[in-house]
């Protein structure tokens, strides 16, 4: 696995972890929910940003 798709992944892990925790503060979502876009989100930035960086 490519190393900034492996920091991919582990930047989507921690924010499901954290939209997991800020989800006990609110009841407008599900938990699976929460988790699922900040998971999301946290993938997709990290690869934006990675590719942004490549050159530098």
């Amino acid at each position: 696995m490519p190393l900034r798709f492996l920091s991919a992944v582990l930047t989507g892990m921690f924010c499901a972890v954290f939209a997991g925790i800020i989800s006990t503060a609110t009841e407008a979502l599900t938990l699976v929910q929460v988790m699922m876009i900040g998971g999301l989100s946290g993938f997709c930035g990290s690869v934006f940003a990675s590719l942004c960086l490549r050159g530098r």
